[in-house]
């Protein structure tokens, strides 16, 4: 009786010892959706533009180069996501192209894409969603809907705006800045506004009157020039320059303003311009940058890509300004300013305490403001709320140029 016993205990054991080298069986195998704990974590990003296009593209594959060394994850990416480069295909088409190949996460990284990211995100609830510089989980915006695996991500850019106005105030010597903008909405109307509240703070605390200072936005018609369908930046930028305009500020998704300064000063008319979006963007054209205001995506990214990683995620709005103990600090800061080789010592100075008097509670979007068609906006005193920023119905009084498009 013990010797069958003890035979059957052996049978059991080995049969054990089998199934374990086998594997788990199904019911108790980790989710589909789980890497291995051998395989790095995949997430798709999706670009407007070209991922080395000296702007907001490069940024953004920056960010992702920055995930994939801080969690050992992968990065699958495609580029030109635009009706132009990829006609009668959708962001969320392509999105499905990613997930095919492993991506458990994806980022949506233009605004352009918003309606895309919407109809991803439902169509697929496991799959976690980052939509950049959208709104959409915002509670207390105005296109709120409860998506849990949608997070938005923005920087309050209107920072790096203000500093970039009152860079260019302080280095106009016509008193003619020059605003280069894409196509018209929310957030570009805000953006530029914002960086006319910084050329206008900066030339009035240099003693100069308000009413000198000229301020006119030209619009492209998207993120960077398509033939046939846009205007083109560089024909605007050149009509700035040889219309006494000496200082553009570039809104648009790559420098070419700076080429057209960089012309001009060869020819013997001093200009400047400031890029945007990529923090080496004044590599473009350095004897006339004055400076870059840029994203760093990175940080953010990956801090939302571990919780999808670990499982700790929540749909949230995030809008964050710079870190004011270091705004360039590329391990913190969502915004930063990198101030340009063309940029005088004097100015850099001047730019300097700008920046700490930012830190140190200045608010320029506080009243009064009126916007562009004469209405008050904002009160004597009043500071405006995130919703009237975000959500700036019009250009301010004071600036030229279209608020809303034809």
């Amino acid at each position: 009786m013990r010797k069958n016993f003890a035979r059957f205990a052996m049978f059991a054991m080995a049969l054990m010892l089998a199934l374990s080298a086998c594997g788990q069986p199904a019911a108790t195998q980790a989710p589909a959706t789980s890497a291995p704990a051998n395989e790095p974590f995949v997430f798709g990003m999706l670009y407007v533009g070209p991922y080395n296009d000296n702007g907001w593209s490069q940024a953004q594959y920056e960010g992702g180069l920055y995930v994939e060394k801080q969690l050992g994850a992968k990065m699958l990416y495609l580029d030109k996501v635009n009706p132009a480069d990829r006609p009668g295909t959708t962001p969320d088409q392509l999105a499905e192209e990613l997930v095919a190949k492993g991506a458990k996460l994806i980022i949506f990284s233009s605004d352009d894409m918003k309606d895309g990211a919407n109809a991803f995100a439902k169509a697929h609830p496991d799959i976690n969603v980052i939509m950049t510089s959208g709104d959409q989980v915002w509670a207390d915006g105005k296109n709120y809907t409860a998506t849990p695996n949608m997070t938005n991500i923005m920087g309050r850019m209107e920072y790096g705006k203000m500093i970039a106005g009152c860079a260019s105030a302080l280095s106009s010597k016509t008193g003619q800045i020059g605003y280069l903008g894409p196509l018209i909405n929310d957030e570009t109307r805000r953006l530029a506004a914002s960086a006319y509240l910084g050329a206008k703070y900066c030339w009035e605390k240099a003693g100069k009157n308000a009413a000198d200072l000229k301020f006119k936005v030209d619009w492209v018609g998207f993120w960077f020039h398509i033939p046939g369908t846009t205007t083109d930046p560089v024909q605007i930028s050149d009509n700035f320059y040889t219309t006494g305009y000496d200082v553009v500020i570039s809104g648009i998704d790559n420098p070419v303003n700076l080429g057209e300064a960089q012309k001009q000063t060869a020819e013997g008319t001093p200009s400047f311009g400031l890029a945007y979006d990529y923090v080496a963007a004044c590599e473009a054209a350095p004897d006339v940058c004055l400076g870059t205001p840029y994203f760093n995506w990175g940080p953010e990214y990956t801090k939302a890509i571990a919780s999808a990683q670990d499982g700790s995620w929540k749909s949230q709005f995030i809008w964050l300004g710079p870190d004011w103990s270091n705004i360039n600090n590329l391990d913190t800061s969502l915004v930063g300013f990198e101030n340009g080789p063309a940029l005088s010592a004097d100015a850099a100075t001047a730019v300097k305490s700008f920046i700490a008097e930012l830190a140190g509670g200045l608010n320029l979007w506080t009243g009064p403001l009126n916007l562009q068609d004469g209405s008050a906006y904002l009160k004597d005193g009043e500071v405006a709320t995130d919703q009237q920023v975000w959500y700036l119905p019009q250009l301010l009084e004071g600036m030229e140029g279209l608020s809303a498009s034809k």
